[in-house]
């Protein structure tokens, strides 16, 4: 994510907790966050895609998603 896109996001939050923020900032706020959201998952996907477990014998297993 860009960091300008990252500061708005802080800026928003900044104003929320002084109670200035409009309706149309609200939805902004929501969709950089889901935006973010979104981008974060799907790094922590691409990481956990390449994790192994090695175990003491010596021997890597693929981390797998839970079923």
């Amino acid at each position: 994510m860009e960091k300008e896109k990252l500061d708005r996001i802080n800026a928003l939050a900044k104003k929320q907790r002084e109670g200035t923020l409009t309706d149309g900032e609200k939805m902004e706020q929501n969709l950089l966050r889901q935006e973010y959201i979104a981008e974060f998952r799907a790094s922590l996907r691409g990481t956990l895609d390449n994790t192994y477990i090695q175990y003491p014998d010596g021997s890597k297993k693929k981390v797998e998603p839970k079923k």
